[in-house]
């Protein structure tokens, strides 16, 4: 699938509710058996090897993505990883919905890439739904919060420690809690 459809199926959408099936929950439990014996004790180098065991499980990985072993993924089906695109050490990545890593981008250590979240206005609480796009040549630096429904923008960098609620333009450089634009970002080449 060409990488601009990919994005418009995963547009920002408003949260959705989400009722997790049997299916998706016995998927889920194998998966992580196979995250826990096979994914996570694997050597560094060894990204092949986790790129076939997530495209194992329908995750859409690109040439030379690189999902490190501690990178913590709830639901590979709902990961694509464009080509040299990279999954640090323990990043957690819960793909209750989509999550979309364009071509170059990094997300480093730690950082939390959050698809799902309640609707507290409900004495029920649902769960509630929406992907993540990170666009090409973006940076999420360490520690980063990004929440469900944001698109971070094309060559934009998200300074450590952020907490991303709300999508980023493209080519900005952006940091805090809730982040603040610190300036565009240029390339030096």
């Amino acid at each position: 699938m060409p990488k601009l459809d990919i994005i418009k199926s995963v547009k920002r959408e408003t949260l959705k509710t989400c009722q997790l099936t049997i299916k998706n929950k016995l998927a889920r439990t194998l998966w992580n058996i196979v995250w826990l014996f096979f994914y996570r004790p694997s050597p560094i180098l060894l990204h092949g090897w986790r790129r076939f065991l997530l495209r194992c499980f329908g995750a859409k990985m690109g040439k030379r993505s690189l999902p490190y072993p501690s990178a913590k993924i709830w639901a590979p089906w709902n990961l694509t990883m464009s080509d040299d695109s990279c999954l640090s050490h323990y990043v957690d990545c819960y793909c209750v919905d989509h999550v979309f890593l364009g071509s170059r981008v990094t997300v480093s250590q730690y950082s939390y890439l959050c698809t799902a979240s309640h609707d507290y206005t409900r004495r029920d609480m649902p769960l509630i739904t929406a992907p993540i796009i990170i666009g090409d040549d973006a940076w999420v630096t360490a520690d980063v919060f990004i929440g469900p429904g944001v698109t971070i923008g094309e060559g934009a960098v998200v300074g450590a420690r952020s907490t991303v609620t709300r999508s980023v333009l493209p080519w900005t450089v952006v940091a805090g809690s809730p982040p603040k634009v610190i300036g565009p970002r240029t390339l030096n080449d």
